[in-house]
């Protein structure tokens, strides 16, 4: 007899969230199932069906793609959820010195997974921190200690880090390094070589952090705007106020020649423009689902958000490192030997792999597995 079934949607419990967060990790599995890159190479790149499958890939440098949302989002996330979950751990009783340790501890967890990461990636021992997780170990620790701090003090200090990451682009004057939006010659390169002793060949930057802990500090900011006692249609006029004028002055400072947008290097353009997406994004389902009520269609989203990190952590080890090949052996000499085109084979089994990865989710949730850091 199979367990009792949760709910997944208590009393109190933003549906809202819960969507973002499942369709958010949702993309990433499929990413990790290689679906986007098999659904690339099937269509011709000069057709409107490769230009769409193409927003499922980072832009190479300047310019903004949909896949360039998925990390701000990821971070936003993670800040709406802790201005929930930190009042009421401080609710039952726990202090802020309590708090501080668990949340530094998670960071510390959080920066072990995204070295051990690259570690996975390149089969051998080494030192880097381009993944989202090792960089959301610092934006989480950041937000925290704002927390309490008054709304405008956080808007300061996320504005504040977002110039001091420009100022630090446009001034720094190391030969070799002071080309602020060159790829490799930009003080962000340089960063990594004192922290890590390496230049990443795509361009990625560790100091990435800085700028984007705005994202988590704004996903704290309209967390609490959501748990305040502001009418519903309030909360959904402010979350979206504040996300256009967001994206007016983000993709403004692009149009405008001032600061271009490069998902690569987080530039202030990038982080602000990706924070407006990120705060219309929240606003649209709040209504959507929260107060239109809305919320059959989400299960299947919220089924995979239950448990984010863990379904992260095993599409980026095991299963690009072994399930996806074993699957793909299955796959191949099945369609293989009815005469299936390769190309129908790869996004067949990327789309096997999609679904037995939401399957384990599932199996999780029917007996309430929830695994946290």
């Amino acid at each position: 007899m199979n367990p009792p079934t949760p709910s997944l949607q208590p009393k109190g419990r933003l549906g809202s969230l819960d969507v973002f967060r499942g369709i958010t990790m949702f993309l990433l599995v499929a990413e990790g199932s290689f679906l986007y890159h098999a659904l690339t190479d099937v269509a011709a790149p000069d057709t409107a069906l490769g230009a769409f499958f193409l927003q499922f890939h980072h832009h190479p440098w300047h310019g903004l793609r949909f896949w360039d949302l998925i990390q701000p989002f990821f971070m936003f996330i993670v800040g709406v959820a802790m201005a929930i979950s930190i009042p009421k751990r401080w609710a039952r009783g726990d202090s802020w010195r309590k708090s501080f340790w668990h949340i530094l501890s998670r960071c510390a967890i959080l920066m072990a997974l995204g070295v051990s990461l690259h570690i996975g990636y390149k089969k051998e021992m080494v030192w880097e921190l381009w993944n989202v997780l090792s960089q959301l170990s610092f934006t989480v620790l950041v937000a925290f200690l704002l927390f309490k701090l008054p709304i405008r003090t956080q808007l300061i200090a996320s504005f504040g880090l977002i110039l001091l990451s420009e100022v630090l682009y446009r001034s720094f004057s190391v030969e070799g390094f002071d080309q602020p939006f060159v790829q490799g010659h930009s003080f962000g390169a340089w960063m990594d070589m004192v922290l890590m002793g390496k230049i990443n060949p795509d361009g990625w930057v560790a100091i990435n952090a800085l700028p984007t802990a705005a994202h988590t500090i704004w996903g704290v900011l309209a967390g609490k705007v959501l748990m305040s006692e502001r009418s519903q249609l309030e909360k959904v006029k402010v979350l979206a106020l504040a996300g256009v004028i967001a994206l007016l002055v983000g993709y403004g400072l692009d149009i405008a020649g001032i600061t271009p947008i490069i998902k690569r290097i987080c530039t202030s353009s990038f982080v602000i423009a990706t924070g407006g997406w990120c705060l219309v994004t929240l606003a649209f389902l709040y209504w959507l689902v929260d107060i239109r009520g809305f919320k059959r269609w989400t299960t299947f989203f919220t089924i995979v958000g239950l448990n984010p990190i863990f379904i992260y952590i095993f599409s980026e080890t095991l299963g690009q490192q072994w399930f996806n090949g074993f699957v793909a052996i299955f796959m191949h000499g099945t369609l293989g030997w009815v005469g299936a085109p390769e190309g129908a084979v790869l996004v067949i089994t990327a789309l096997a792999v999609l679904g037995l990865e939401w399957a384990l989710c599932y199996w999780l949730y029917q007996r309430r597995i929830f695994i946290k850091i």
